[in-house]
């Protein structure tokens, strides 16, 4: 939870895409004892051999900054981009949901899956997984609204988060 001193900063990464690069990158971030709230990396230009980080991390405003400006001086990084403050930015998750119960709870959480725009994937008499994508604060909410119904599992992908308008980051 997050103390009224820190923020909640979601940081993508252009790096080239080596061995090493990652276990650098989350090396940064323990060595100095910073939470990673949510890690994402996937290849973003095979033809350039460049991949994406986005770290959600939270930390006061110096601290932040000092992530930032160590991310930066790592050598095989291209581009350091705080959505939160560079860019007005887009974050979107994906999470897959189980859910067990029988009668009136079943009934409750197709109902507000169906509410969430959740989409159930897979189906048995007796449970239901639903498939959410949205802002990572609509997931909660809804992750939230399935424990009283039965929540048994939750495997989320992470934050993935791109700039608004024309430009690349």
């Amino acid at each position: 939870m997050n103390t009224p001193s820190t923020e909640r900063h979601t940081i993508a990464v252009l790096v080239d895409n080596e061995a090493g690069v990652l276990a650098r990158v989350v090396g940064l971030f323990s060595g100095r004892g910073y939470n990673i709230e949510s890690l994402t990396v996937a290849e973003i230009d095979p033809a350039a051999h460049t991949s994406r980080i986005t770290i959600v991390t939270s930390g006061t405003p110096q601290v932040l900054e000092q992530i930032r400006a160590q991310l930066a001086r790592i050598v095989p990084v291209h581009k350091v981009v705080d959505w939160t403050i560079d860019k007005p930015g887009i974050e979107r998750e994906m999470a897959l949901v189980k859910v067990a119960g029988t009668g009136d709870r079943r009934v409750e959480a197709l109902r507000m899956a169906d509410a969430f725009r959740a989409r159930p994937v897979d189906t048995t008499h007796t449970s239901f997984v639903f498939e959410i994508t949205g802002a990572p604060s609509k997931i909660d909410s809804f992750i939230d609204l399935m424990r009283p119904l039965g929540l048994v599992e939750v495997s989320r992908t992470g934050v993935a988060a791109i700039s608004r308008g024309p430009d690349a980051m």
